[in-house]
């Protein structure tokens, strides 16, 4: 198994805007084959601000796959790069760390 967590920063006031074309896409992703889990998050109200809180521009996308291969053809499914186009200019930027479990 593979999994993603993906850190994205939209550009300030836009994660709004982002959340809402990742929340047109998941069901696209969750149809795709290996999809376990893909969902996105948010620091969670009410918990003061840390060190290790993301900030309201940010939010984290938690992946599970079955395989790499699986992985990689969701990166290259048309589905992504359409979602990709469309926010590319709505982004500040975005760190993916693919992990495997021990």
């Amino acid at each position: 198994m593979i999994h993603v967590l993906a850190i994205i920063t939209a550009k300030p006031g836009l994660r709004a805007r982002v959340l809402e074309a990742f929340a047109a896409n998941r069901p696209a992703v969750l149809a795709e084959q290996g999809c376990i889990e893909y969902g996105a998050a948010v620091d969670a109200q009410g918990v003061p601000p840390s060190k290790g809180s993301f900030g309201e521009d940010s939010f984290v996308v938690i992946e599970k796959w079955a395989t790499l291969a699986d992985l990689q053809a969701h990166a290259a499914s048309p589905h992504m790069q359409a979602y990709g186009a469309l926010t590319k200019d709505w982004l500040a930027g975005r760190v993916i760390h693919v992990l495997e479990p021990v």
